[in-house]
């Protein structure tokens, strides 16, 4: 308490304090128990928090850094901030802790009305291995195949095994990433399959993508493109590629020729999708993601503490 505070004032701002905070009485009621007026009650319960008399811990008994959470959703004024206390030493554990983490998310808010949409990154094939059962919701390929030689899933694998978890219906293509040129990009787009799959992009309402600085080793895209358009790319200023939308340091999209060339969700396309939930992890992509996160495109994420404090103290 006060310095000038008495042991009477104490013992009662303790005794209002456990009735208020352990027994769930409300301030009038306690106020009548004791005889005093509420406006009495209230102060005292704010000076024993002032004071350290009444300690209040919000906590998680998971894995869940709840004060980071809060903090990154209110900055980034976010739908949706998980962020996940874990080691980020061990890239593929960490993709595995967070999957887990967006796996929880997604079958805490997707509903029947939802469709889902997954574009191909090796966070969102982490969290679809984890997905709990999720309501009859479709489930929507965002983007083509990326053939990797250490990760066996493609972006179909992604969406079937998602589809399987809810019980919906897939709707997949067979077509890569990127292709030589926008003429045989165009092709492809009409093909039935692809064109039925893009069709129900207007449907989607919830999609979860990966984020990639562009850099060596940043980015899946990026590690697969030419150095050609590496260059390209970097000289026209990307940053950043959520899932194959290429954006600025700002988050402005940044039109491409190797855009012309992908069988992918367009910037425009994913801005309409109501929420989209980011799995980005590793300190070095703070760049990206701050970028990511400017450009609008991005209305979640699911991340871990250190790059979580990297974008906060930016």
């Amino acid at each position: 308490m006060t310095p000038q505070a008495g042991p009477a004032q104490a013992v009662l701002a303790a005794s209002i304090a456990r009735r208020y905070y352990l027994d769930g009485r409300s301030k009038i009621e306690i106020a009548e128990e004791l005889g005093l007026s509420r406006f009495k009650v209230a102060r005292l319960l704010d000076v024993a928090r002032e004071t350290g008399l009444v300690h209040i811990e919000i906590s998680h008994p998971g894995h869940i850094d709840l004060e980071l959470s809060v903090q990154l959703q209110d900055r980034f004024k976010l739908q949706h901030s998980v962020v996940v206390d874990a080691p980020d030493d061990d890239a593929p554990a960490l993709r595995d802790h967070l999957g887990r983490a967006a796996a929880e998310l997604l079958g805490e808010i997707v509903t029947p009305q939802d469709v889902l949409g997954l574009a191909w990154a090796r966070s969102v094939s982490a969290m679809v291995r984890a997905l709990p059962r999720l309501p009859g919701t479709p489930v929507v390929q965002l983007s083509g195949a990326l053939t990797l030689p250490d990760d066996p899933d493609t972006s179909v694998d992604v969406v079937r095994d998602a589809a399987n978890a809810s019980g919906g219906t897939a709707y997949t293509f067979y077509a890569p990433f990127t292709v030589p040129d926008p003429a045989t990009a165009r092709a492809l787009r009409r093909q039935p399959e692809v064109a039925r799959a893009f069709g129900w992009l207007p449907s989607v309402t919830k999609a979860v993508a990966g984020v990639g600085l562009w850099r060596p080793g940043q980015s899946t895209l990026y590690d697969t493109a030419s150095e050609e358009d590496r260059r390209t790319l970097r000289r026209l200023g990307v940053c950043a590629d959520i899932s194959g939308v290429f954006v600025s340091a700002t988050g402005e999209p940044v039109a491409t020729e190797l855009a012309q060339r992908m069988i992918a969700i367009s910037a425009e396309e994913m801005r309409a999708i109501p929420e989209v939930i980011a799995i980005p992890y590793g300190i070095a992509k703070a760049p990206a993601v701050h970028a990511a996160l400017r450009s609008g495109l991005v209305s979640g994420i699911v991340t871990h503490t250190a790059l979580a404090r990297a974008l906060l103290e930016e």
